[in-house]
């Protein structure tokens, strides 16, 4: 049994489901509304403050998109009432992002700079202290988007193993690695 797929999914103040021709699940919120299409053996059951998610077999793949439908369902519920926010960091001498509407501007050591434009779904915002490194900033109600957006970012300068320098996550640990040493004769 999928213990992820039998859990119920708690409506927050404010947030409303429909179920609209049958398997396409609306989901909307004080921040926005989103919509996903649910594959049509399972079924979306909504009742006072919650809704649930129930399957016809107890066939694999009828176990797999329950727990799968539930996991996206659950995050669409989070993002239009919460929303997400994933932050990088650019790690360089000289790396700088500047955010012009939704346009990202980085300069990250190449010869040109890279001109980075984000979806409408998507907002960002730069934070550069004084001596740190400028931090990057994204907020969206659609965790899929945002991360898809992140991975985007950060495949444009990946941190490498001996200093570190690239764009990477806050918080994120990186494998190091030591380098050369001089063999000493």
């Amino acid at each position: 049994m999928s213990r992820i797929g039998k859990l119920p999914v708690n409506l927050p103040q404010g947030v409303t489901v429909k179920v609209e021709n049958g398997n396409v699940v609306k989901v909307k919120g004080p921040l926005g509304e989103l919509s996903q299409k649910v594959d049509p053996d399972i079924a979306v059951k909504v009742e006072d403050g919650k809704f649930s998610l129930e399957r016809p077999t107890n066939q694999p793949r009828h176990r797999s998109m329950h727990g799968l439908y539930r996991a996206l369902l659950n995050n669409m519920v989070l993002g239009v009432s919460k929303g997400y926010e994933i932050k990088q960091e650019l790690v360089g001498v000289g790396y700088k992002v500047e955010a012009k509407g939704q346009i990202l501007e980085f300069s990250l050591g190449y010869s040109h700079d890279i001109h980075f434009e984000l979806p409408d779904e998507v907002k960002a915002s730069v934070f550069v202290e004084r001596k740190g490194n400028p931090i990057l900033t994204l907020t969206s109600i659609d965790k899929q988007l945002i991360g898809q957006v992140a991975a985007k970012i950060r495949s444009l300068r990946k941190p490498e193993p001996y200093k570190g320098k690239g764009i990477k996550f806050v918080g994120e640990q990186l494998r190091r690695k030591a380098g050369k040493s001089a063999n000493a004769k």
